[in-house]
Formats: C-alpha cells, structure tokens, sequence
C-alpha cells in the first residue's frame, strides 16, 4: 500500500485573511479555499487537512462545511479538545478528525497533545465521534506514556509530531529519528495507523523514509510555499512522485 498524502491548505486561508478578514463577503475575495482543495486533489492529495483554530487565524468553520459540501476528497478536521470545536466537529462530520494541542500564543503547533492530562474529556468526546463514524487520531510526540494513553482511548490512528525532528541537526537529529522510529514500533504493535506531520519536506523526506509502519504524511507549509513558484497542482504532485518510493521503512 503506497503512503497516502494529506494536503494542508491552511495557509491558502492565512493569506486570505491578511486582506479580507474584516471584509469577507467582498466580491473579491481570494484566494479560494474550494480552488486550493479542488487543486490538491488534481496533483494527487489523498485527503485535505484543515484546522479551525479557536481564533480563526486561518480557517473558518464556513470554510469546513464548504469543503466538506464541494470536494470528493476526504476531509480531515484538525481541533483542539475544546467543547466548541467538538461540537464544530460534530455538526461537520468529517472522515477524520486530528485532535491537536493549540494556544493562542504559538505561531503554529509547537508540541504533541497531551493525552494523560487531557484523557478524560477524551475518553467521554472519542466515542461519540467514533459512533458518528468519524475515525479519530492524536497528534503526539513519539513519547511511549502518550502512543500507551493513545491506545488504551481506543483511537483508531496517531501522528506523530515530527517538528522536532524538522528542526534539529547532527546527533540530535539522529536521536529524534530514532525516537520517531520507535514510537511506530509502539504504535504499530498497539494495532494503530501511524501518521506523521509538522516539519516534513523535500529535503528531510528520505530521513522520514527509514521510519517504518508508516500510512500516512500530512504536509502542508512547503507545499503552498512551493506554490507560489510553481502552482498548487504541481507542488502537490511533486510530493506525490517523491512519496512513491517510500517501501515502508525497508528499503
């Protein structure tokens, strides 16, 4: 099975909202969300990824039902644990849901959920999103606590946070592959789908590549960086074509 491609197109939100935020009925208004989606999935996305972050920084919850309504492609909802975005997220229905720590402070997700701290909201919200048949995944750091908390919640995917991975250099680098490495070793054994995101692109890919048991990559930054040279479609197909020779760790 070839390691599927989750699109990340907040960021064609965040350049929206830095014109049109206080105006967003304008006649024009750009750029397009439902372009962005319909473009992803031409290039080869196997899912769209959004977040709606509790100060729509980016992403508007019109947009989610938007794309939810429009495109073909699974969506997958990226939110915090937070009665407000549980009901968002109840009322959308998406294929997936990401649960995802967030501050308003951070520039972007800076670190995995915490999934013992925050374990008893979860244990009462997962299910009713299960029941909707929405499956559901943690966004976690490749500690063993967190990937054992994960699996006794009954989820049926994680992601590990690979942002620390992204960022660092040398024996630290190698440590922090190492670590991911053996929290899909964990995870795997505990019969979840591993996902990886946060950091990824071209120039550490063939790192992510040694990492085994992998499903799923979920990339968003570099890619509408990219775009802005070459087009959404083409940057998306770009790390399509790269992701084909991923051989699951054993190449």
């Amino acid at each position: 099975m070839s390691l599927l491609l989750g699109v990340n197109i907040d960021h064609v939100a965040t350049l929206r909202q830095a014109r049109y935020a206080l105006n967003p009925d304008a006649p024009i208004v750009e750029p397009s969300i439902l372009e962005a989606a319909r473009e992803s999935e031409a290039g080869g996305a196997d899912s769209i990824t959004i977040h709606v972050r509790e100060d729509r920084r980016h992403m508007q919850a019109e947009d989610a039902f938007l794309l939810k309504r429009e495109i073909d492609l699974p969506i997958n909802l990226e939110m915090a644990n937070t009665p407000e975005m549980f009901t968002l997220a109840v009322e959308l229905q998406p294929a997936f849901v990401c649960i995802v720590p967030e501050s308003r402070e951070e520039v972007t997700t800076e670190g995995g959920l915490d999934v013992l701290k925050q374990s008893a909201t979860l244990k009462t919200r997962i299910p009713v999103l299960q029941n909707l048949g929405i499956k559901v995944s943690l966004f976690i750091d490749p500690d063993p606590k967190q990937i054992a908390a994960a699996g006794e919640l009954g989820v049926e995917m994680i992601e590990l946070h690979t942002g620390a991975f992204a960022l660092a250099e040398g024996e630290s680098r190698l440590k922090e592959l190492a670590r991911l490495q053996a929290g899909a070793d964990q995870g795997q054994a505990l019969g979840l789908q591993i996902n990886a995101g946060h950091g990824i692109h071209h120039e550490n890919l063939q790192d992510i590549f040694s990492i085994k048991h992998l499903s799923e990559l979920n990339i968003g930054h570099t890619l509408i960086a990219r775009a802005m040279f070459v087009g959404l479609r083409q940057s998306v197909k770009e790390m399509r074509d790269a992701m084909a020779a991923y051989q699951g760790g054993e190449g």
